[in-house]
């Protein structure tokens, strides 16, 4: 801990002790309970107590957030917030909180609803832009405008489908539901300590209503920058290889090794509106719309010891060590016919944006009969517009040793790693685009009619149709002629021609040991741009004999068909429910069934002259490629709540639950891979969906006001798991270099199929669909004021979960838990909340299980009321300034990752009006 995060809790603890007038008079004090329970409390408590409310009064499993004020959301994003609920963890890869997992369950098997209905989602970063995901990205949503945010761990008849784990409704404020000229502004600053940046935020929001409460309009805007800076250490897989001294035996041995600096620049700018209409008790219309953009340029630069190109020239290390079977230190010798250092300069123009449109309207026909319509468009584009690559080698040696986790090594031919003349040789140039696309129209009705026929009170009845379309475009920028004899100046390129500075003075700071290579000379980002946007792009035209017989001679943007996709998927829902009451309890019974259609529309590559459609590519003849699906769901579920005395409650549900799989693994093509390791991974179109019966046991206790304990049982039984197959596939290759040690590796067996291009063997990860599981586990909760101001929340988790093949569950931590003091008067409030996640399965890496370790956080937000219109605010992330550690098939000492995002803190200005 740094001791700037040590002064700032040190600062809050000493003014919670030093402000402790009471939220209430003493006269309130001596006052008898029911009197208490209706004191009027702002803030934190105010927050707690109004989700307690939700969470007593629900039918289903649900725990609730609610904003402490107009704009005031408990944290600085959702996903942050949610990690405060049991059940809930989050991952911060990037400093951050973006998605979430709920129950032992990856984000892909959870659903995130805004105002009920999904919201489109694309992403900032090449990767998931390349992978599609399921799950909601919760940078994107602005907290100015949320009102409450819900989590159901059960289901319901008339929640949309898709959540496994849980789904997540998010609910913005309405205009009739605030006072008149209700205005709240805010303006941050914030400090990202290791990027050593300061930052401006801001954002506002105004809600009007006339006299009559029949019209109302909302309307919210922000503005943020932040720039990131995350030091890294990367082992970019492993492979399986017989080492001659170790006497020929097979051990598992890095791929790739290198120090990390990924640098960012964000700008988010979003926008919302709500207008309301309320011409009578009977009709209530909203319109609705939300815009969120995050400009999310970034550069990553990684000095790596090349382990595969060694080993792809046979070359043999010596000096070994073996630990579990991972080779954890050596040398190799420098050899003619192979480069030991390589190093990656990657500048991504990146952004990503959501849109959302909807109308809905609520018409009481009459007392008993209630009608519900809604329909509306989401849209998401993430792209990254421009990837100029630059990749730099050099012959050399090196030594290794990673036996006591970070590695250490040492170039032994290369003098000095900051020389601008250490890499002479450009190995790879590119400039390559990512485009992602999500979309989505609705339609949605339903009707409720109150009854009387004993218990049962009213009956509900919906239907919904959706039309969803997710597409991946990726566009290769073709950029050989740097690589020949006279590609820069005349001569061939290297570091020299486009150089920058050096890594900064405390890269690696937190994380590097006496040997790990911290010091190196970067690429500069204007000699980059300045290099690419000096050549004279040209779009590959298959029906252009002469750029069809020349194309590597000239930079080239052609199409992508390994990894560009488009998968449509309708879906037809209905739903009927009965809820019902007696002495004592309350619930409600129904039914759910969904019709999915899915069309994956895909490429296939290298195939045979006269294949309809086909046309010529620089992989080769490509053919469209088309495969559809389709499944039918029914959905049962029940929730009972038994108000066993006027404060013990005990819940009961049982449900089946559906989650579809990810786009990109029901795309008919290769939607990852990597030729310099020849990895990759691949979608199968023909896949069904996730599926479990799940079960929840919940009492709940609320023995003082605003307070609660409250303890869960939960069980998943999962009919089916989407795990991943492994095995060899064929696919061209550009390699320029004839002498690329890739070219003769065996298990490669690369075979010239044109110009610089090859068919090579890949090892290709494809899902399938697998047996099934178990996820079953126990929620332990408690909260309550305890004395004068001060108060705690505490939260549990523990969550088992086995698959009956035995393949790891991915998302599931076994221990999760959240500590949260507060202290709040009139004047000053301060929250400290510390969450833990155990080591959990992330997913498949290169072909091998990667996992992460531990991970635990402490984040602080302190408000002074100057006013009882204007507020100081102070928040920090990751006071503990905590290292993400991963690695690889469940042993830790074969290392996959070690990052270091630092923390964040804000301060600033907030002023309130007409709450």
């Amino acid at each position: 801990m740094s001791t700037r995060t040590t002064t700032l809790i040190g600062a809050a603890v000493a003014l919670a002790l030093l402000n402790q007038a009471p939220a209430y008079s003493q006269s309130n004090a001596n006052a008898s309970n029911d009197e208490i329970d209706e004191i009027v409390v702002t803030g934190i408590r105010a927050s707690l107590r109004e989700s307690l409310e939700v969470k007593r009064e629900s039918l289903a499993v649900v725990d609730v957030l609610t904003s402490e004020d107009v704009g005031k959301f408990p944290d600085k994003n959702v996903a942050e917030a949610l990690q405060r609920v049991s059940g809930v963890s989050i991952s911060r890869e990037f400093g951050e909180g973006e998605r979430v997992s709920i129950r032992g369950t990856a984000p892909n098997l959870n659903r995130t609803l805004l105002n009920g209905h999904a919201i489109a989602t694309a992403d900032w970063f090449v990767l998931d832009q390349l992978s599609a995901t399921r799950s909601f990205n919760y940078l994107m949503l602005p907290t100015e405008v949320i009102g409450s945010t819900e989590v159901y761990k059960g289901s319901q008849a008339d929640i949309e489908e898709g959540g496994i784990g849980g789904t997540v409704n998010i609910r913005t404020r309405n205009p009739l539901d605030l006072p008149t000229n209700t205005f709240s502004a805010s303006a941050q600053t914030s400090f990202t300590e290791l990027a050593d940046k300061t930052d401006p935020q801001v954002g506002a929001l105004y809600s009007w209503k006339n006299d009559a409460d029949t019209i109302g309009l909302l309307i919210a805007g922000l503005y943020q920058e932040r720039n990131l800076r995350r030091d890294g250490i990367e082992f970019l897989g492993y492979s399986d290889r017989e080492i001659a001294d170790q006497g020929g035996a097979t051990v598992a041995v890095p791929d790739l090794v290198g120090s990390a600096l990924f640098e960012q620049e964000r700008v988010r700018t979003g926008a919302n509106f709500g207008l309301q209409f309320r011409p009578s008790d009977a009709l209530d219309i909203n319109l609705t719309g939300l815009y969120s953009k995050l400009e999310a340029d970034n550069f990553n630069h990684n000095y790596m010891a090349w382990f595969s190109n060694m080993f792809g020239a046979n070359e043999q290390p010596t000096n070994t060590a073996v630990r579990n079977g991972t080779l954890v230190s050596g040398a190799f010798a420098q050899s003619d016919d192979s480069f030991g250092v390589v190093y990656d300069a990657i500048l991504r123009d990146a952004e990503t944006e959501t849109q959302s449109v909807d109308l809905d309207a609520v018409f009481d026909v009459s007392e008993a009969v209630t009608l519900h319509g809604k329909f509306g468009h989401t849209k998401a584009e993430g792209k990254t517009t421009a990837q100029p690559f630059w990749e730099t080698q050099a012959r050399t040696g090196f030594t290794w040793d990673f036996s006591r986790g970070v590695p250490e090594i040492d170039f032994v031919d290369v003098a000095d790693p900051t020389d601008v003349n250490s890499l002479p040789q450009l190995g790879w140039a590119s400039h390559n685009q990512f485009l992602n696309e999500d979309e989505e129209f609705y339609a949605y009705g339903d009707a409720e009619f109150k009854v009387e026929m004993g218990a049962v009170k009213s009956f509900k009845f919906g239907l919904k149709y959706t039309d969803h379309e997710r597409d991946v475009n990726i566009t290769y920028g073709q950029t050989r002629g740097l690589l020949s004899a006279t590609g820069c100046g005349g001569a061939p390129c290297s570091l020299a021609d486009a150089a920058g500075g050096l890594t900064p003075g405390d890269f690696l700071s937190d994380i590097a040991r006496p040997g790990t290579v911290r010091n190196f000379r970067l690429v500069s980002e204007q000699a980059l741009r300045d290099i690419y946007g000096a050549l004279d792009f040209i779009t590959y035209d298959p029906n252009d004999p002469n750029i069809v017989a020349n194309w590597p001679n000239f930079p080239t943007n052609h199409f992508g068909p390994l990894e560009s996709f488009v998968v449509s998927e309708e879906a037809i829902g209905g739903f009927a429910m009965a809820n019902f009451e007696g002495e004592g309890f309350r619930g409600n019974l129904g039914v759910r069934i969904v019709e999915t259609k899915q069309t994956s529309d895909g490429w296939a590559v290298g195939v045979p002259a006269g294949t309809p459609g086909a046309v010529n590519n620089p992989f080769g003849l490509i053919a469209p490629l088309t495969v559809e699906n389709d499944y039918t769901d029914v959905l049962p579920s029940v929730n009972i709540a038994f108000d066993l005395t006027d404060d013990l409650l005990l819940r009961f549900g049982a449900s089946r639950v559906m989650a579809r799989p990810e786009y990109n693994r029901i795309a008919p093509t290769i939607t990852s891979f990597t030729p310099l390791l020849f990895t990759g991974a691949g979608g199968n179109p023909t896949l069904d969906p996730y599926r479990a019966d799940q079960f929840d046991l919940s009492a709940e206790w609320y023995f003082a006001p605003e307070s609660l304990f409250a303890a869960a049982l939960f069980y998943k039984d999962m009919q089916s798991y989407v795990v991943n197959g492994t095995g060899p596939e064929r696919l061209p290759t550009e390699i320029v270099d004839p002498n690329d040690s890739r070219l003769s590796d065996p298990d490669a067996d690369c075979q010239s199929i044109g110009t610089a291009l090859y068919s090579c063997l890949y090892q290709i990860d494809r899902p399938v669909n697998g047996a099934g599981g178990e996820i079953q586990g126990v929620e332990l909760s408690y909260q309550q004021p305890l004395w004068n101001g001060f108060g705690a929340i505490v939260n549990y988790t523990y969550s088992d979960a086995d698959s009956a093949a035995g393949d790891p569950i991915p998302g599931n931590s076994r221990d999760t838990a959240n500590v949260t003091g507060y202290y709040e008067n009139s004047r000053f409030g301060v929250r400290l909340s510390y969450n833990y996640r155990s080591s959990y399965f992330v997913d498949n890496d290169r072909g091998r299980e990667l996992y992460s370790d531990d991970t635990d956080s402490l984040d602080l937000s302190i408000n002074v009321n100057l006013t009882d219109y204007l507020a100081l605010t102070f928040d920090g992330v990751n006071l503990l300034d905590e290292e993400l550690f991963y690695y690889y098939d469940g042993d830790k000492s074969r290392p996959a990752r070690y990052y270091d995002n630092g923390p964040i803190y804000y301060a600033g200005l907030r002023i309130n009006f007409g709450r």
